[in-house]
């Protein structure tokens, strides 16, 4: 994923963005859409998770 992000030219604060939102998405897929159990993994408190979620635009279903 970083290769190919510096061979195609893309600037820090993108691939920092893209990294963010592949990475939250794939707790909260681990966690099936519980964002209280994601936020537990990653640290981070809920209300905090989901404004993330919002900023970078992760549909969140629970299952």
């Amino acid at each position: 994923m970083v290769v190919e992000m510096v061979t195609r030219g893309v600037h820090y604060t993108d691939a920092q963005r893209e990294f963010d939102k592949r990475f939250i998405s794939c707790v909260i897929e681990k966690h099936d859409g519980n964002l209280c159990k994601a936020a537990d993994t990653l640290g981070v408190h809920r209300n905090t998770l989901t404004r993330k979620t919002k900023q970078l635009q992760i549909r969140v279903r629970a299952l």
